[in-house]
């Protein structure tokens, strides 16, 4: 939480969580429940098989530029945590990536890929393209930002289009809960006027610039002050009151050294769809780019091994 003006808000500008969407009508054709998506991993792999059996690509998205990976991973190695500490550990050397629920995430995704339940080209597009295959009526799944969820819907046609939480497969406390991220806008330590941004972030949470910003631009502003009551779009109102004001989890993906973005997160998840390697190679590759780090980033290192304490806390 945040203090500005006297009153307290939630850290954060607008609600940017990676969410997961699906296609009702593809549900419905495939003999699914189109009102109750997967929730564990066996009715994912359920409904994924009956999608394909009629003639519909599951999963859809784009590898190509890396960042589906990052959504990906944020989304699955959550799954087998207790607490955010537990993945600021991995790069601390508490922990060891080599250990299989570290790992698990990209051995699902191996599944899911051997089982044909992704789009082919996955390896061949970027994430945006990747996204628009939904929209397209292309996909039956999706992973996707929410700010996005809009444009899906306008593209398919609102009534088509269902949010649901990433399946549980993992036991970690942190599985089957949405994610929630934000886009904040802070104030820097070497700011020459300090009171006057303040000032600003007071002026931008005030009730009228919360209604004009999600009028004009359709994005959910993350504040404890906005009631929400502007919302019609039914699945809008289940993101606002789910993953915006719901039981949330942190995004993991925002804990990552820069390094092990470029070198491990997005790299592991391309190499499985090439299948150039597994989910336990994956988890080598993590453990080894984590080892990297760690001997170039000294300062860091101590920093992120402070960070993990505190979160424990």
């Amino acid at each position: 939480m945040s203090v500005f003006g006297g009153k307290q808000y939630r850290l954060g500008w607008y609600g940017q969580s990676i969410i997961y969407i699906y296609n009702k009508e593809m549900f419905d054709k495939a003999g699914l429940d189109a009102n109750t998506p997967p929730k564990s991993w066996d009715d994912l792999l359920n409904a994924c098989d009956k999608l394909k059996s009629a003639n519909f690509t599951p999963i859809v998205g784009g590898l190509k530029d890396g960042p589906w990976g990052e959504w990906y991973m944020g989304h699955g190695l959550t799954q087998n945590l207790d607490a955010p500490s537990e993945a600021l550990d991995l790069f601390a050397a508490n922990l060891d990536w080599r250990e299989p629920k570290y790992w698990e995430h990209w051995a699902k995704l191996e599944e899911l890929w051997k089982a044909g339940f992704l789009n082919n080209d996955m390896n061949s597009i970027d994430l945006y393209p990747g996204i628009d295959l939904f929209g397209a009526g292309k996909g039956a799944m999706t992973a996707i930002a929410m700010a996005l969820v809009p444009a899906q819907q306008k593209a398919l046609g609102a009534e088509k289009v269902g949010a649901m939480i990433f399946p549980i497969f993992g036991k970690g406390k942190m599985a089957g809960k949405p994610i929630i991220d934000t886009a904040g806008i802070g104030i820097s330590s070497q700011s020459k006027n300090k009171e006057g941004a303040a000032d600003f972030l007071t002026f931008l949470m005030a009730e009228e610039q919360l209604r004009s910003f999600y009028s004009q631009v359709g994005a959910l502003p993350v504040n404890t002050t906005w009631d929400g009551q502007e919302i019609k779009d039914p699945l809008t109102k289940e993101l606002w009151s789910n993953w915006v004001k719901g039981d949330g989890v942190v995004y993991i993906s925002n804990l990552m050294p820069t390094l092990f973005w470029t070198d491990a997160m997005f790299v592991n998840s391309q190499k499985i769809i090439a299948g150039e390697s597994t989910g336990e190679q994956a988890g080598e590759l993590a453990q080894s780019v984590a080892q990297k780090w760690r001997e170039q980033n000294p300062d860091l290192l101590e920093k992120y091994t402070v960070w993990a304490k505190e979160l424990k806390i």
